[in-house]
């Protein structure tokens, strides 16, 4: 069986009926006819706070019932290799095929070669709509991915002073997102399932809702970005579309050599695809100041994110069902 009958019309269409896809698209569309969204700045940073600690007791609490992270040692080995390797070729895709200066180059490689949160939330939606599980090792997995793109980044950008300096280290290893996740995670993997289901009421049941407000503001913050973005060329958006795929193949191989099931190796596949829009720009801004962000925030989030959401997850759903 080939990609391509394996991606019917029906798995396409699928994001479509997801209420916080369609959320999403709004957002969109608010932003595209110019209108203001009715909700206060901090309450997108509480909402996703409250997801990542959902996705970590949730995480947790499966992995304390699977028992354990030792027996996942293997894919969370890999894990690190493909947060290290992506930004490799981002960046030789970059220099050599776009032409981007190195420091710009370096900033948007880290970008590619760690993971977007929320793109993770929206692939096990996703997941969970289809009936396919998935481990809880995954979200740690996930935490892994953060940091060491921003290390190799700084190296690529020729600021190995930089990339060994205390602070950000300290920014890639212990970024609040990733602590937050992990603390949550901990705590998941403490109460097990019996405290997973004294907190469902609010962590577990409100989860389309929260997820779905959230990427109405994402949504709307996307198309924004998109409309402002001056710096993107033609062939820096193809880039937007083209480095998830790769990438995206990179962690379908990797999960394959690693025999993964369905929906662990959809979700190593999405994680590999995506970008962050979160904790590297924070450390990038920091570590590499000199680099535009006019190029790197708007690449992310206005075109890989919404690439990912909307056609890349079922995609990579679809080739792991026919390669595997």
């Amino acid at each position: 069986m080939d990609i391509a009958s394996s991606f019917a019309v029906a798995d396409l269409l699928v994001p479509l009926t997801s209420a916080p896809v369609l959320f999403f698209l709004l957002g969109a569309v608010l932003a595209a006819a110019g209108a203001e969204l009715p909700l206060p700045q901090a309450f997108g940073k509480g909402l996703a706070a409250f997801l990542m600690v959902a996705i970590g007791l949730k995480g947790g609490s499966a992995l304390a019932a699977a028992g354990g992270l030792a027996p996942h040692v293997d894919i969370l080995v890999t894990a690190l290799l493909l947060s290290a390797a992506i930004p490799v070729v981002a960046y030789i895709g970059l220099r050599g095929f776009i032409g981007l200066d190195r420091v710009n180059a370096a900033a948007v490689a880290a970008h590619y070669g760690s993971v977007s949160l929320v793109t993770f939330a929206a692939a096990t939606k996703y997941l969970e709509t289809q009936g396919i599980t998935y481990g809880g090792h995954m979200v740690a997995v996930m935490a892994l991915m953060e940091g060491p793109a921003i290390l190799i980044g700084l190296m690529l950008a020729g600021s190995p002073s930089s990339a060994r300096s205390g602070s950000v280290v300290k920014e890639a290893l212990a970024n609040g997102s990733v602590l937050l996740i992990a603390g949550a995670m901990v705590i998941g993997y403490v109460i097990g399932k019996p405290g997973m289901e004294k907190l469902a009421p609010f962590f577990v049941a409100p989860w389309d809702g929260a997820l779905s407000l959230f990427l109405l503001e994402m949504g709307f913050i996307a198309m924004s970005r998109l409309k402002e973005a001056k710096a993107l060329t033609s062939r820096l958006v193809g880039f937007g579309v083209a480095m998830p795929l790769a990438g995206g193949a990179l962690g379908l191989t990797a999960a394959l050599v690693l025999g993964l099931s369905p929906g662990d190796a959809t979700l190593l596949t999405v994680l590999s695809a995506s970008a962050s829009y979160i904790a590297v720009p924070a450390a990038m801004r920091h570590a590499l100041p000199q680099a535009d962000p006019a190029i790197t925030m708007p690449l992310a989030l206005a075109i890989t994110f919404p690439f990912n959401v909307l056609l890349g997850i079922p995609l990579y759903h679809a080739a792991v069902s026919a390669i595997g």
